[in-house]
């Protein structure tokens, strides 16, 4: 297997982008979360709108138009070939900052039972609003932190039954 991101655009589309794609790459860094992108003699404006982590998912504003994108590391195509990806969320007891941010909105409260991919809370890193989802059904036994505080990466932030 090679060293490819696997991208899905809008759930339709699949491109496999190698290390060397990714550097040939004529991109430069306008604003925090905003690119020019030169392929073919056409030029892109680039602007990241939503990131989900854990999810590895972007949304982006391409030329003024909304693109959904979901990446998938060498790492991550390896695990799904290897058949490993299901139920490996239904381990997960602890919800931990990817990032330090500031929390922006706690939207669960402790005991409450929620599903797979429901908010948990927003946190805001690099300027960007950040949805923290739950990796798995289950009740939520504590929740570490509050509305406008500060956290850094690796804290704990949820913890379930």
């Amino acid at each position: 297997m090679g060293q490819t991101h696997k991208l899905t655009v809008n759930g339709q589309h699949e491109f496999q982008l190698s290390a060397a794609d990714i550097d040939n790459l004529d991109i430069i860094t306008t604003t925090e979360a905003a690119y020019h992108l030169l392929e073919n003699k056409e030029s892109y404006h680039i602007e990241l709108i939503t990131s989900d982590f854990r999810n590895k998912c972007y949304r982006f504003k391409i030329n003024n138009t909304i693109y959904e994108v979901v990446i998938a590391t060498p790492l991550d195509n390896l695990i799904e070939s290897m058949g490993y990806v299901l139920n490996a969320s239904n381990l997960v007891s602890t919800i931990e900052a990817p990032m330090p941010g500031l929390i922006l909105e706690v939207s669960v409260v402790e005991g409450q039972e929620v599903k797979a991919d429901e908010p948990l809370l927003i946190l805001e890193a690099m300027k960007m609003e950040n949805v923290i989802t739950s990796p798995r059904d289950g009740i939520i036994k504590g929740i570490n932190i509050k509305q406008g505080e500060a956290v850094e990466k690796k804290q704990t932030l949820i913890t379930f039954e």
